[in-house]
């Protein structure tokens, strides 16, 4: 063997499949994010999603091309998804229930990659989560049954004595139309705790809902979280504070003002999601990639609101948080 096919030969083998993925060919994911049509940009734990493909040496405009749509329901969906199927993506990126269904009702062979959906099985998405089946996997939210409940308890231990707790729901939403109409019923009846709903589908009608949780005199409010709640966090926050409601969120960044948090880390959540991306980008299948649930839970305080609000923070409930705002 000559000595430079020699060096060439030996080179090769000290190269890692990580360093090396960059020479094929460029992989393209294609990412439909649903919203309240405000924004066209990733909110930060989306971005943990990035970062994440990039530890794992995905690097964006090298060996990595990301197609983003971002959609609202009501319009630009049925185009979003057929834009991003044109382009011929390597895999399909769901954030949240919304945009898993769509993207599974375009394709059967494209593998798609769901984030924070709570219940795919009951959605019809995947066949259980240890095997998923079709071509979709990914990360849930889903934990056990009482988790809203959990959500409800911190809530009563803010306003001792709260028996109407109004319930923050988009109806567009699928899951939480399945939720409201089996388990939120049960629910209250198991707490001994009126749970009246009030919707809202678009950022306008958010107000109309807080004034009928006030026109119902509930106590406090708990917001159930989902892609438009998400987006108009700042003006939930200002009207609960309007109607001197005291309110539990499910997203960490309501904590800005907001006065209880408590839910899935959902940067975690991305970080997981990136992941499977590059399993399946090294030849993995979906339906051998068991369905994700979350391990990393945030309890967040916000004594500066409790004191706007005239509560007192109990102490036990203070010691549990993993963070609490003065």
């Amino acid at each position: 063997m000559k000595r430079r096919e020699f060096i060439a030969g030996t080179a090769a083998l000290l190269i890692s499949p990580r360093s090396s993925q960059g020479q094929g060919k460029r992989r393209r994911l294609g990412f439909l994010a649903i919203g309240d049509g405000s924004g066209k940009a990733l909110n930060q734990p989306e971005v943990a999603f990035i970062d994440a493909l990039r530890s794992l040496g995905w690097i964006q405009g090298k060996n990595l091309t990301i197609e983003y749509r971002f959609s609202q329901p009501a319009d630009r969906l049925t185009d979003s998804v057929a834009e991003l199927m044109a382009l011929g993506p390597d895999i399909l990126i769901a954030p949240g229930p919304q945009a898993a269904i769509a993207l599974k009702s375009a394709t059967g062979t494209i593998p798609i990659v769901f984030v924070g959906v709570a219940d795919p099985v009951h959605l019809g998405l995947i066949q259980s989560l240890s095997r998923p089946g079709g071509n979709m996997t990914g990360v849930t939210t889903n934990v056990p049954d009482d988790f809203f409940a959990k959500r409800l308890e911190i809530l009563r231990e803010l306003v001792p004595g709260a028996s109407k707790i109004a319930v923050l729901i988009n109806p567009d939403n699928p899951l939480q139309r399945l939720y409201f109409a089996e388990e939120i019923p049960r629910i209250a009846r198991h707490l001994g705790v009126a749970l009246p709903l009030v919707p809202a589908t678009k950022p306008e009608e958010l107000d109309i809902a807080f004034a009928s949780a006030a026109a119902q005199h509930a106590d406090a409010i708990i917001d159930f979280g989902d892609a438009l709640t998400y987006a108009q966090a700042q003006r939930i926050i200002a009207l609960a504070a309007k109607y001197h409601l005291p309110a539990n969120y499910l997203f960490r960044h309501y904590a800005d003002g907001g006065l209880s948090v408590y839910g899935a880390d959902t940067a975690d959540l991305f970080r997981h999601a990136g992941d499977y991306v590059d399993k399946i980008l090294r030849g993995a299948k979906p339906v051998d990639l068991p369905v994700q649930r979350p391990t990393k839970f945030v309890l967040i305080i916000n004594v500066k609101t409790a004191k706007a609000l005239g509560l007192t923070v109990p102490t036990s409930l203070l010691i549990r948080a993993d963070q609490v705002i003065e």
